[in-house]
């Protein structure tokens, strides 16, 4: 009689612990299906949106459910991206870089050796994204021999070395680069010669050149370009802001502010917080300023005035026609900006705050670098 109430109750111990178990399996389960248990997706996409990029990254080894998550384009696109630093276009010695925070190592190799193996000479000429595209040489003398242009990406130190150009002119060819870490399976080159005649296009897709006709008649684009929404910026010598999407098919052109007409020098493009901004040094006036302005409604190229402020604030009496704009960063209201005669500074138009950075030798040929975490090729 004993023994049959003992092995009843083993039975029902047994059955109780097998009904725990189911009930833990599916609990487990229900995890599986929502990465952070009872938490609404929708606010953990608003989370994930606000972490670091590198973090997002790092967060798709917890589960195959967060990795489906963290790679949702829509919170990538929203993901904070800090901006590490600048590369510099040192024909010299090199690719070099300055590491802006000040503290401990910079995320990228400055060398970028992982390329050395493969390029005798190796030059950065611009930043996109988190991609960086390179000329490069099979020799030491690039003022003789015809460059060729590798994409990189420091972060993850992978590579593509682009085919031959269609465009093999004796003049000079300008190259840009068109990424967005938002969609990181393809980025985009565009190459035109100084007379505008053509323009030819690398895509990721395919792996080959197109040549289409240029739609910049009569604008000659300067300086570094802005890609922002799918569209390359870039500032023209007539003053206005010529654009082109990625396929090559719709050209336009953007007005800037009439009062940027009397800058002393070209004025200056950039994209922050997912604006397009416009900058440059008016010396037509008793006390010299910089003003910053940003472009509200782009379809109708409504600008507002962000900021200006004298220039004997930032340098100094001494600096006038003397200042060079650098950058702005892409997360927060802030202006680099050198003056030819020495310092390179940073200015935060929020708290009106000026830094010394260095100086103007040092940053002679910046490209502000912003990392990118992605893989490559899986997700590049």
């Amino acid at each position: 009689m004993d023994q049959i109430v003992v092995q009843g109750l083993d039975s029902k111990h047994v059955a109780k612990k097998k009904k725990k178990k189911k009930h833990e399996q599916g609990q487990g389960q229900e995890h599986e299906k929502h990465p952070a248990g009872s938490l609404p997706e929708g606010p953990l996409v608003e989370i994930l949106s606000r972490v670091p990029y590198k973090s997002l990254c790092r967060f798709k080894c917890v589960s195959r459910p967060w990795l489906a998550l963290c790679s949702d384009p829509d919170i990538r696109k929203r993901s904070p991206q800090t901006m590490a630093g600048f590369f510099l276009r040192n024909y010299g010695i090199g690719p070099c870089f300055i590491n802006i925070s000040g503290r401990g190592q910079p995320l990228v190799d400055p060398s970028l050796s992982f390329l050395r193996e493969s390029f005798t000479l190796l030059i950065p000429e611009q930043c996109c994204g988190g991609l960086i595209l390179c000329k490069y040489w099979k020799s030491d003398h690039f003022e003789e021999d015809e460059h060729s242009l590798v994409v990189c990406n420091p972060a993850t130190k992978k590579w593509a070395e682009l085919p031959p150009n269609p465009i093999r002119p004796q003049d000079e060819v300008d190259e840009y680069l068109c990424f967005d870490p938002a969609v990181p399976s393809r980025f985009v080159v565009f190459t035109h010669t100084w007379d505008l005649g053509e323009v030819t296009i690398y895509s990721s897709d395919t792996g080959r050149w197109t040549t289409v006709e240029s739609g910049w008649i009569g604008e000659t684009p300067i300086g570094l370009p802005v890609f922002l929404n799918g569209t390359v910026h870039l500032m023209t010598t007539d003053i206005s802001i010529a654009t082109v999407d990625t396929e090559g098919k719709v050209w336009r052109q953007i007005d800037i502010p009439g009062n940027m007409r009397d800058s002393s020098d070209y004025p200056s493009i950039g994209q922050s917080q997912g604006r397009l901004y416009a900058w440059g040094i008016d010396d037509n006036i008793n006390i010299c300023q910089l003003s910053v302005w940003a472009l509200e409604d782009y379809g109708g190229a409504k600008w507002a005035l962000k900021d200006t402020v004298n220039i004997s604030e930032l340098f100094g009496r001494d600096c006038y026609k003397y200042v060079e704009p650098i950058a702005i960063h892409p997360d927060c209201d802030l202006i680099f900006l050198a003056d030819r005669r020495g310092k390179a500074i940073s200015y935060d138009m929020d708290s009106k705050k000026v830094h010394v950075i260095g100086t103007y030798e040092t940053f002679l040929g910046a490209v502000p670098y912003v990392p990118c975490f992605a893989e490559w090729p899986s997700d590049i």
